[in-house]
């Protein structure tokens, strides 16, 4: 809340703050109560909202989490726009955790629309006002093409109809927002995201026994499918983190053992087990007889991370694909 170089000295410690817990995969709830605690720890005049959300590719659910901020809008394939229904919270500085969260399935050929109550609110324009709005003219330049103001573009594939390209809606909704900078006094962002999911047949998973022999059945099971997505460059490396992920899951958590490889523009493998112990890297000496596992996975990996369940945890790998790295 508020314009000058402190406000925005502040901003920058917090969206650096939260890259730093996304990071950390925390669920949206939880990052929103470490902002909160942050933002609370800046003293009684600094107030912030947020809206935070995560997309799983694998089943097409987007998690969100508002602390007084706009909802965001969904336009469906068929470019009906409405809001995401969302508990609004109070702002960061104020709020008392926890932090509610929805869950909302997003269809393939969809948008999410973020943006600012600046955009929405005006000097000649409520809140509410200003909202109804934003839909009015998502609906209106995704379902009217014949529009001659519209400059409407190639369709954006997944069977819906003609609709516009990101850069050129956010133009649209701008101009027809904002038409003049005079109109308001608050800064205004719009961020327009369009989720895809994973094709069924990019996704492979398979149940491991609590057994030393898990291993090995991992390492033939990611054999077999790499081989099917011609990916065989891939398959010493990723035998290898699989082999210590799953050996660590047998030794040191407990069931079940599951193993997921996902493949998009870069190779994840997951391997999940009911244990909510935290993986470190330990800085394994000459003389040490373990404790290697998780360097050599840090060494063979472009990344890798954890996020945790109710149920467990899953460790993951990402690998980029032979052709990315060549690049």
């Amino acid at each position: 809340m508020g314009h000058g170089l402190s406000e925005a000295a502040t901003m920058g410690r917090l969206r650096t703050a939260v890259r730093t817990l996304a990071d950390l995969e925390l669920a949206p709830d939880d990052l929103l109560a470490h902002l909160n605690d942050l933002v609370a720890e800046l003293g009684e005049d600094f107030y912030a909202t947020c809206l935070y959300a995560v997309y799983d590719p694998t089943d097409s659910s987007c998690t969100f989490a508002s602390a007084g901020h706009p909802p965001p809008v969904l336009v469906a394939p068929d470019g009906i726009a409405r809001f995401v229904d969302l508990e609004p919270n109070s702002p960061l500085g104020v709020a008392e955790p926890p932090f509610e969260t929805s869950q909302l399935h997003i269809p393939d050929g969809s948008l999410l629309v973020f943006y600012t109550d600046g955009l929405a609110e005006t000097t000649t324009r409520t809140l509410e006002q200003g909202m109804t709005m934003i839909t009015n003219t998502l609906s209106h330049a995704l379902t009217d093409p014949g529009d001659a103001d519209t400059p409407m573009a190639t369709p954006l594939g997944g069977g819906s109809p003609q609709q516009l390209l990101a850069e050129q809606l956010c133009d649209v909704m701008t101009g027809t927002l904002l038409p003049s900078q005079s109109d308001t006094t608050d800064d205004a962002a719009l961020l327009i995201a369009r989720p895809h999911s994973l094709d069924p047949a990019d996704i492979a998973s398979w149940t491991l026994p609590q057994e030393p022999i898990a291993a090995g059945q991992a390492r033939s099971m990611i054999r077999e499918q790499l081989a099917d997505w011609d990916l065989e460059d891939l398959v010493m490396t990723t035998e290898l983190i699989v082999s210590e992920l799953v050996t660590n899951a047998v030794r040191y958590a407990r069931g079940p053992i599951r193993l997921r490889l996902l493949r998009s523009d870069s190779l994840v493998c997951e391997v999940a087990d009911g244990s909510l112990t935290t993986p470190h890297v330990r800085r394994a000496t000459e003389t040490d007889e373990g404790g290697r596992g998780l360097q050599l996975v840090t060494a063979l990996s472009h990344r890798w991370g954890a996020r945790y369940e109710t149920s467990g945890k899953y460790i993951w790998t990402e690998q980029q694909l032979p052709e990315l790295q060549a690049l």
